[in-house]
């Protein structure tokens, strides 16, 4: 990764464009520290350490913005959102499918799209967060003018940063709504040091604290190198394509791989039922309820509850539930992003087929086949990866961290994906040299 960042710099118009991203991030995390004008963000900080389950994913991701309740406190999750529901519309809809197979301008109308719905799921979240927090006290003496000034500021700071993540794709390098995401995760990491830190380290001997930084550092790289491993890891389908003469010429006769991916709906299903699980602990804060039932169903399902002794033992039992969740929406996420029978058609009209196996439906079948596997074991990796976390907060009741398994994978993929748009712009330019001499 050093290597082709220092390999990098040395290209001008690759250099340019990583300054520019530098100075874009820079911008995001200052606009990160700029509290929203007449709130008292100690609220928030109350709540996030009264229950930490119900925002400190949000926090998280937010870099810490949601916390200090700064002008990004919605951070770019208004955009994430829009854009799964677009995902999703873009299957169920057929008019939307069409704009999407429409070539550049179809996707830059459902781009357009996607802009517009942040900007309403924006004023919803920013309208919900004022008016519930603003009761208890973020707002001294709110009046219908503090409240507008506080969604106002709110949605703003979110179309803020989808407008810089957009600049970043366009004129920087990688993603740069991906890129805006993985830098606040980044800035968490501080604070998820000192906690491990207070919790496994200060105040004990040199041996123990010696042993608990080496455990520490150990378990960090093994989840690290696993993630790499699962978002890298790919199942490649062998296809051959037939040779056929066109005019005095004779095409095709080659072989080539479709890569099909280990993790292939990524950290999605993951977010689906953290968001579901955490979205009643939101509610029952709003309404601050008090009922032992209700009590109860909040810590079936808090992940901090289900590893964590004082409990009773069904409350464990959310973690199968857990597990249910991510292995459906993994299946169900592959399932609207490829179209096996679209694949087969599409290997089909080019003159190919995958050796063995008829073209057409036959190879739908088999390639449907090999995504139920490669699907189970994904789900099974990302069960994996957030796992490890909870057990840790469970068994030394730890508060909740934000470099978590969600943010984990979050943060290596988009980065293996970054070095590999680098190392495929460098490539470009070398043939562009080469067919220039």
């Amino acid at each position: 990764m050093f290597k082709t960042l220092q390999n990098a710099l040395k290209v001008k118009e690759l250099r340019k464009k990583l300054l520019f991203t530098f100075w874009m991030l820079v911008i995001v995390r200052l606009g990160s520290q700029i509290p929203v004008p007449g709130t008292n963000s100690s609220v928030i900080q109350n709540i996030l350490k009264s229950n930490s389950d119900a925002f400190s994913f949000l926090n998280s991701i937010t870099g810490g913005s949601f916390e200090s309740f700064s002008i990004f406190a919605l951070s770019i999750t208004p955009y994430i959102t829009s854009s799964i529901i677009m995902q999703l519309l873009t299957i169920a809809i057929p008019a939307l499918e069409e704009m999407n197979k429409d070539g550049e301008d179809g996707r830059k109308k459902i781009a357009a799209i996607t802009r517009y719905v942040t900007i309403g799921l924006a004023l919803i979240q920013s309208a919900a967060l004022s008016f519930s927090f603003g009761n208890q006290g973020l707002i001294t003496n709110p009046t219908w003018f503090d409240y507008l000034k506080v969604v106002v500021t709110l949605t703003a700071g979110s179309a803020m940063l989808m407008w810089i993540g957009e600049r970043i794709t366009e004129k920087g390098v990688g993603n740069g709504i991906s890129i805006v995401l993985v830098i606040n995760i980044i800035s968490r990491i501080p604070n998820d040091i000192q906690a491990l830190y207070d919790q496994f380290i200060s105040g004990k001997g040199v041996a123990p604290a010696i042993l608990a930084i080496v455990i520490i550092v150990a378990i960090i790289l093994a989840v690290t190198v696993f993630v790499i491993y699962l978002q890298d890891g790919t199942r490649p389908i062998p296809v051959l394509y037939s040779k056929k003469t066109v005019g005095r010429r004779m095409i095709g006769g080659q072989s080539s791989s479709i890569p099909l991916k280990v993790n292939t709906a990524g950290v999605i299903p993951v977010i689906f039922a953290s968001s579901l699980l955490s979205l009643p602990s939101i509610i029952g804060q709003f309404f601050s309820t008090k009922s032992t039932v209700a009590i109860k169903i909040l810590q079936f399902l808090s992940p901090s509850c289900w590893f964590r002794s004082g409990y009773d033992w069904y409350i464990s039992l959310g973690y199968l539930l857990y597990v249910v969740m991510i292995v459906a929406f993994a299946y169900f996420y592959t399932s609207i992003t490829f179209n096996p029978n679209e694949v087969s058609e599409n290997i089909k009209k080019q003159g190919g087929a995958v050796p063995g196996i008829r073209p057409g439906r036959p190879t739908a079948d088999y390639f449907n086949s090999i995504l139920k596997s490669l699907v189970f074991i994904g789900a099974i990796g990302l069960l994996i990866v957030c796992t490890i976390p909870m057990i840790i907060q469970g068994v030394f009741s730890m508060a909740s961290l934000s470099f978590g398994g969600t943010s984990m994978i979050i943060v290596v993929g988009v980065v293996l994906e970054t070095i590999q748009q680098v190392e495929s712009q460098m490539l470009v330019r070398n043939y562009k040299g080469f067919l220039n001499n």
